[in-house]
Parts: structure tokens; C-alpha cells; sequence
């Protein structure tokens, strides 16, 4: 059995005693796309770093690639890429310049360089803009020279910190594939805001909150774990919303009945009940008998979104 490419063994942070992390562990498969993700102030730009050797942990242990993090800092650098989420770059530099630069300080022998530069270039799509200023690009392309400067070495290991920050949409899509291209021969953990990216992206997800894991699991298997509600979404003419609303409550094994608005005549509900329990032929009939027109009944399936917000919503 392989060891991981990252594992995290009760990790706790502190600053003036007060708690950043609290005794987290979790591990990350070699070979894996691991989105990492938590509200803002939740833990993950602190886990990343000490991951990185950027600060120390209180206590716990880290190791990379078989490393101890505190113990070989200096080794463990050079077997990962990190992408922080705020990227200072040399704006007079020219790409091909600033990477240049950038391989030489990571100590990468001269013979190697050209042929390095030219395979970040390339997996970026760089080589078009290589001799453009980097201060004349847009954030889109300023990103990609950020994460070329992470290929250089040929990491084992990439750690991204919201890759996609200030991307417009197009961009997000062509950062999303360099992601996944770069996951067949890396091992990334991804810190992201944007769900869906982790869904279409991601094989596992940790989940972070007040510094605390609180999940990690495939996307599916936190659907199957989490979700515990069956949600039909329904839309409706012939009678007033309260009405529909009351009648709907009054069926078996319904939880919850929501009114999401009007419009047009139309009203639409969301109606929740236990796992388990389709409710969807009790709707139609309740439309049949009461003479209702019924224009939509679709079962919904729990997004990674809403079990973020279980899992990280607080009262």
C-alpha cells in the first residue's frame, strides 16, 4: 500500500492562545484531486501554509511525500508547487524573463531550464504572451504565469489556494481543465470557493470549519451521508399559493413545504421528506383531485453546496 502524498496527523494552531486549528487529521491519496474547502476564517489558508513551511504548527504532525514538514522544509519545498491566493509578480518583467528568473532561484540546472520553461509555457498556454509584460496581462493570463512558476520544478505535489480568484468565466473554465489535465500525473489539494468547480474537479473533498474537519468523502458519498431529506421541486396553477401550500402540507410523510414565489399565475414549492419516501405519485394525485394543473414535478438531488451549508451553518 502507497502512503499518502499528504498527511495531516492532529494538527493544531494557535496565536495568543487563541485556536486556529483544532487537532485536525486528514490524509490526501497520491494521485488525487483533493478539494479543500471551509468558510472564510475557517482554517484553510493557515492549514496550507504550515503545509508549505510558511509557518510553524503549535503542535501535530505534517509530512509530504514521506517528509516531516518541520524536520526537512527545505526538501519538502522542493517536491510541491504552491499557489497562494494573492500572487506578488514582477509586472516590468517579461513572462519568459520572470520564469527564467524564477528557475534559476529554485536550482534548476542550467541544461534543464530551456526545456523546463518551454513545458510550462506550454501546459499554461503561455507561449504566445512570453514575451509580453506580465504588468500588460490580464489577471487570467497573470494566474497562469503564477502556476507556470509552480511547474517549473516538476512538483509531486501541487497546493492551490483559490487558483480561480477574480477569473471571469471563460477563464475559470480554461483554468478548471489545466486543473484537471494537471491531476492525471499530480497530486493537488485545491482550496476553492466555487462548489461546482470542486464537483466537476475534485475526487475527495475535506470539509474545514472554526478549524475543525468536519467531513471528508467523495462528493457522492457526502450527498448519500449528509442529504437525509428527499427534495421535489414543483410548480402550479389553479388555486391560490396558500391554498396549494395548505393541501401539500397535508400529505403523508411530507417534512416541509417552501413557497419560492409567483409569477405569471405560476407558484412554485419545494417539498421535503424523509429519505426514503418518494412523494411524488401523492402530488400528482392531489393535482388530479383537486383539478390543479400540475407543470412541474422533479426530484432534486442534493448539490455540494447545500451540504456545505449543513455542514457549516451554525445556529
Amino acid at each position: 500500500m502507497t502512503s499518502p502524498a499528504i498527511s495531516i496527523r492532529n494538527l493544531t494552531k494557535r496565536y495568543d492562545l487563541i485556536p486556529a486549528l483544532s487537532d485536525i487529521s486528514f490524509e490526501v491519496p497520491a494521485g488525487q484531486i483533493m478539494g479543500f474547502l471551509g468558510p472564510n476564517g475557517a482554517g484553510k489558508t493557515t492549514t496550507l501554509r504550515i503545509l508549505t513551511g510558511i509557518i510553524a504548527p503549535s503542535s501535530g504532525s505534517v509530512w509530504i511525500d514521506g517528509l516531516d514538514v518541520t524536520e526537512h522544509s527545505l526538501e519538502v519545498r522542493r517536491r510541491i508547487g504552491y499557489l497562494p491566493e494573492h500572487v506578488a509578480l514582477y509586472s516590468e518583467m517579461r513572462v519568459v524573463e520572470y520564469l527564467t528568473y524564477r528557475a534559476r532561484i529554485k536550482g534548476i540546472p542550467r541544461a534543464e531550464q530551456s526545456s523546463r520553461l518551454k513545458s510550462s509555457l506550454e501546459q499554461c498556454a503561455l507561449t504566445d504572451v512570453s514575451r509580453q509584460l506580465i504588468g500588460r496581462l490580464s489577471k487570467g493570463f497573470r494566474q497562469r504565469v503564477a502556476l507556470a512558476d509552480c511547474l517549473l520544478a516538476k512538483p509531486k505535489i501541487l497546493i492551490l489556494d483559490e487558483p480561480t480568484i477574480g477569473l471571469d468565466p471563460h477563464q475559470i473554465r480554461q483554468t478548471r481543465e489545466l486543473i484537471t489535465t494537471l491531476g492525471r500525473t499530480t497530486t493537488i489539494l485545491l482550496s476553492t470557493h466555487i462548489l461546482p468547480e470542486v464537483e466537476i474537479t475534485c475526487q475527495r473533498v475535506t470539509i474545514i470549519d472554526k478549524g475543525t474537519i468536519v467531513a471528508v468523502d467523495t462528493p457522492e458519498g457526502l450527498r448519500q451521508r449528509r442529504s437525509g431529506l428527499q427534495l421535489v421541486r414543483t410548480q402550479w396553477r389553479g388555486a391560490p399559493p396558500s391554498v396549494i401550500e395548505s393541501a401539500l402540507k397535508q400529505l403523508p410523510n411530507v417534512m416541509r413545504v417552501t413557497f419560492q414565489g409567483q409569477s405569471d399565475g405560476i407558484c412554485s414549492f419545494d417539498i421535503e421528506s424523509q429519505s426514503g419516501q418518494d412523494i411524488r405519485e401523492s402530488i400528482f394525485h392531489m393535482a388530479v383531485k383537486n383539478q390543479w394543473t400540475l407543470r412541474e414535478l422533479s426530484q432534486q438531488q442534493a448539490s455540494l453546496e447545500d451540504i456545505f451549508v449543513q455542514l457549516t451553518t451554525h445556529e
